[in-house]
């Protein structure tokens, strides 16, 4: 048998690379990272239009131009988070993904893997497993997405949904839940964002699965 021969039996029998990352996983983590980017910018614009602390956004970061802009935009962005949001939960528990990819969470590991992180030793040879780390975080921004999008609606709707209002604490308060989950969700965007750019295979998995 020839080498070029040898070389074809081995391409039609090579093990083919394993899925990481499913299709539906692949759809809503690049729906939701464009209806959070439009979130984010246009919350942003409406922040600066009665800020909570001492300082503004640049307008050059900001979405709407203006209150009533910022409005439009940010409501069309909740539409299309929150349904993504929810076929992402249902899918999530539905198949097992979250048992699986989330749990368990150890205070141990979270510590071990940390000081692995911070020293460079933390492995990503399999990318189908999460490090506690992973868990911690992924499991972590999916409580605050539900906080930000309950906080949201109860300033969006604060008559019709007063009881909403209530639990956190008034309107005034559910302002500063809101903020602060959305910059718990900047937070995460960066150093998401950081680890697939040390992790190149990360996004091509993000991006074709494999």
């Amino acid at each position: 048998m020839t080498s070029l021969a040898v070389s074809d039996h081995q391409a039609e029998t090579a093990t083919p690379a394993k899925a990481i990352q499913p299709v539906w996983v692949r759809m809503v983590h690049w729906i939701n990272a464009f209806a959070m980017i439009l979130m984010i910018m246009s919350g942003w614009q409406i922040y600066n239009a009665s800020p909570l602390f001492g300082f503004t956004f640049s307008r050059s970061i900001t979405l709407g131009g203006w209150l009533g802009g910022a409005l439009l935009w940010h409501f069309a962005a909740m539409w299309l988070l929150m349904v993504n949001g929810l076929v992402y939960l249902a899918l999530g528990f539905a198949t097992g993904r979250f048992r699986k990819k989330l749990l368990p969470i150890t205070p141990g590991g979270v510590i071990a893997d940390t000081k692995a992180a911070l020293t460079f030793k933390l492995s990503h040879d399999d990318l189908s497993k999460y490090n506690s780390v992973q868990k911690l975080l992924y499991a972590g921004i999916i409580v605050v997405g539900v906080v930000i999008v309950l906080s949201g609606l109860s300033m969006w709707k604060p008559v019709q949904l007063h009881w909403l209002v209530s639990l956190f604490g008034g309107y005034d308060f559910a302002r500063y839940v809101h903020f602060t989950c959305m910059a718990l969700i900047v937070a995460f965007l960066v150093i998401h964002v950081a680890l697939a750019l040390l992790v190149p295979k990360s996004l091509r998995a993000m991006i074709i699965g494999r």
